[in-house]
């Protein structure tokens, strides 16, 4: 019986080189100082993935990760993480997951699983409570992650079967394919579907009978039904009034009014036709279903479908604002249909729809300013056509034609291009540009360019200035940072900012929880973990919030050394030229450029980073209980 509670007290690891699979203890540590989920990704990749690994090879980690809350009943937690060291970037690689597939493997007695070595031929991992087994892929292989859930369900004569899949583009080592569950729920960034394919592991099927235990139950419903109560009622205008009633596409509109919106490969971040593909004309015109992932109060996912015209009979989940903006703004694309079917097709093939979007949007750039031409690519790729967004997608998962290029990602093709397609590679680290634009959004910018796995939008970005939450940030911070924060446009108190919220996602994504709820709207903070913690594991000393904020840092931290030993510096901690020298051309941040620099020093300062080199001081890793780690950079020369 594992010490603590919420918790299955088992690790399975997998050996595909030697057909092995071993259940092992949960480490008491591991659990006490890293809690789960992200946590756990960062200990183990620091102690089993080193700087010469090849992401591709099979000394590379796959980690399916859930935390002490996943599969239980407190909204919104049906969530795991998907960690590796990303083939894309060649650093740190997280993709996190909603749906219920994470509480599922834990319901199956098993707190993560970690994938190692290569298998000899295609295979599935089968898990059914205490029974594993390796099972023959050959079958799968060429599937999409449709057919191949169907395919798995029928054949172990089980439709609750819950599959994670890649689908032809992880199994062709897209470095940006994503691991897909449930049909529509996407792992979707930094290649992890890339690493599953490249170890011939075509899925991870999960039943499980079993259940989680809490260390105080009428404590930990006491906390939930208070989550509950503000998700549903405190907080219904927002959640009701626009996550619930609209889902996510809800946000095109939103984002468009502040200048945000990334536009024409973010040469803009405003879009005159933003409401043709926005929440209003998705719900009133396409969406036939509600979705909800386990115990969430939310439930923000929808359902589409086109009864009619070009791609009459698409049924799919989404599309949501990240795949609207890269699959329609970005590419200057109005045609709503076209991008709910280029949605679909990404989830078929295993494809991250942002990526996807950005590699398009960049090649269309490229295509506008004669770097290539149609002769090259076989396509048009004139601005905003639908038919070459389709078909390049397509040729992407299939690694055909120009599709092969734009397949290894934005940077990768930058270079092989060349001609000066560099100037229009929308990236940080190698990941391409979510959907926001930092020039309209100063704390944006700082968020996309400390992005542990590149220009992330889910590992720190802040919306409380955004959608004014004046009185959470007075409470969080003091009135006298009130105005600095609240202006978009201001540099002012920005670092902090951005480290509070990285601090506090790590947490989240170790206990794993939902971003809506965390971010928006902003209804747990490191008072309501301290008070969740204790009643869900045991584990007292996350009462006090020193210790919750203390495991965040050492989390953030490790992260930050696992790059560092990549190879990585401050001068990686960057944006784009277009970000920093080319005002806003238009909309309500017109004229703004984003100014990081002040921004990073003050999050350098706070970290106790070194501001020189971006490298963390002996000091600081000692002081996080990482002695071990300053050792290993020391030897490496990677010391301030």
């Amino acid at each position: 019986m594992f010490k603590y509670k919420g918790y299955r007290g088992t690790l399975l690891r997998v050996d595909l080189s030697k057909n092995k699979l071993t259940k092992t203890p949960l480490p008491i540590e591991l659990a006490e100082l890293y809690i789960g989920g992200t946590g756990f990704c960062a200990r183990i990749l620091w102690d089993e993935v080193g700087p010469q690994t090849d992401p591709l090879g099979p000394e590379n980690r796959l980690i399916f990760a859930t935390g002490p809350l996943t599969g239980t009943f407190f909204p919104p937690s049906g969530r795991f993480v998907i960690a590796a060291k990303s083939p894309l970037t060649g650093i740190w690689g997280e993709a996190h997951c909603g749906g219920h597939w994470g509480p599922e493997l834990k319901y199956a007695g098993y707190d993560l699983i970690i994938l190692q070595g290569c298998a000899r031929k295609p295979v599935y991992l089968n898990i059914n409570d205490s029974s594993v087994e390796l099972r023959d892929a050959a079958h799968l292989w060429n599937m999409n992650t449709r057919e191949t859930t169907e395919a798995i369900r029928a054949e172990l004569k089980d439709d609750t079967v819950e599959v994670a899949c890649i689908g032809q583009a992880g199994e062709r080592k897209v470095k940006f394919a994503s691991v897909i569950c449930d049909f529509y729920h996407a792992a979707g960034r930094s290649g992890m579907g890339a690493v599953m394919g490249s170890k011939n592991v075509k899925a991870v099927a999960v039943r499980g009978s079993g259940d989680v235990e809490v260390a105080d139950p009428e404590g930990f419903l006491k906390v939930a039904e208070e989550a509950y109560e503000k998700v549903t009622v405190e907080w219904r205008e927002v959640c009701e009034g626009s996550l619930g009633k609209y889902g996510t596409p809800n946000l095109v509109t939103a984002i468009n009014e502040i200048g945000r919106l990334p536009t024409k490969n973010h040469l803009t971040g405003f879009y005159d036709n933003a409401e043709a593909i926005g929440g209003h004309i998705l719900r009133d015109r396409y969406r036939v279903s509600r979705q909800s992932c386990l115990s969430c109060g939310i439930q923000c996912k929808y359902i589409s479908y086109i009864n009619n015209g070009l791609y009459k009979g698409t049924l799919t989940g989404g599309p949501e604002y990240e795949s609207i903006m890269a699959l329609g703004s970005n590419c200057f694309n109005e045609d709503v249909e076209a991008i709910i079917h280029a949605n679909l097709l990404c989830n078929l093939y295993g494809l991250d729809t942002i990526s996807t979007g950005k590699v398009i949007s960049f090649a269309m750039e490229c295509y506008a300013n004669g770097i290539v031409a149609k002769r090259e690519t076989g396509i048009d790729l004139s601005w905003g056509n639908p038919i070459g967004i389709v078909e390049l997608i397509h040729r992407i998962a299939k690694r055909e034609g120009f599709g092969n290029i734009l397949a290894d990602g934005v940077r990768a093709a930058a270079k092989c291009i060349g001609k000066g397609a560099e100037r229009y590679a929308m990236h940080v680290k190698g990941l391409e540009i979510s959907g926001q634009d930092g020039r309209a959004q100063q704390s944006v910018a700082l968020t996309h360019a400390i992005g542990c796995r590149g220009a992330d939008h889910l590992r720190s970005l802040s919306s409380l200035e955004e959608l004014g939450f004046t009185q959470t940030l007075a409470t969080r911070f003091g009135e006298e940072y009130v105005q600095g924060l609240q202006n978009l446009h201001s540099t002012q108190h920005k670092g902090l900012l951005v480290k509070d919220m990285e601090d506090l996602y790590a947490i989240v994504d170790s206990l794993l929880l939902c971003k809506y709820g965390t971010m928006w709207p902003p209804i747990y903070y490191f008072d309501d973990i301290a008070k969740l913690l204790p009643p869900l594991t045991g584990m007292k000393r996350y009462a006090d919030i020193s210790n919750i904020r203390m495991t965040a840092e050492r989390i953030c931290t490790l992260r930050r050394a696992f790059n560092v030993r990549e190879g990585l510096t401050r001068s990686d901690d960057c944006l784009p030229e277009r970000f920093l020298k080319e005002p806003m051309p238009n909309g309500p941040a017109k004229g703004m450029v984003a100014e990081l620099e002040p921004m990073l020093e003050e999050y350098y300062q706070l970290r106790g980073w070194d501001s020189k080199t971006g490298w963390i001081p002996r000091a600081v890793l000692k002081k996080f209980g990482l002695s071990d780690v300053a050792d290993e950079l020391e030897r490496l020369g990677k010391l301030p």
